[in-house]
């Protein structure tokens, strides 16, 4: 694995398929937010928050930002990495960054901010515990 993604536990290999790109001949901004939630969807499924959508509790996505460092173009192959930077107790901030194979250098950084919610009474709720314990132990150095 790549050094820069050590300290990101999800971390997603996504080929830029040709209709990425736009006119500009490099991958449309809209691609980079799907990239982010890929890696996002690995993570989630890494602390079994997944399961527990059944009861109506799960992630949203409160917000997300985007930060641009160089084009990406086709053909490429991305890895695209996803961390807990901040968490509290019924939030926490993703940290994204994605690393092009073909340039060999982070393109793109990005923060989103996830939220504890209740589907059923359409409201914002503490995580679950099991949920800050699955986050705690597979980030290094993160506490509540």
């Amino acid at each position: 694995m790549i050094d820069l993604l050590k300290d990101f536990p999800a971390v997603s290999e996504i080929p830029v398929a040709w209709g990425d790109m736009d006119a500009f001949k490099h991958v449309n901004n809209v691609n980079y937010i799907k990239y982010f939630e890929s890696s996002r969807i690995k993570y989630f499924e890494l602390i079994d928050y997944l399961s527990l959508i059944e009861l109506g509790i799960g992630p949203i996505l409160a917000s997300i930002s985007c930060k641009y460092k160089a084009p990406v173009t086709y053909p490429d192959t991305l890895l695209v990495g996803c961390k807990v930077s901040k968490l509290s107790e019924d939030r926490f901030i993703n940290k994204y960054i994605i690393y092009s194979k073909k340039l060999n250098i982070i393109t793109t950084e990005g923060e989103g901010v996830i939220v504890s919610y209740n589907y059923n009474e359409n409201k914002k709720i503490p995580f679950p515990e099991q949920i800050i314990n699955n986050i705690i132990k597979i980030e290094k150095n993160l506490v509540l």
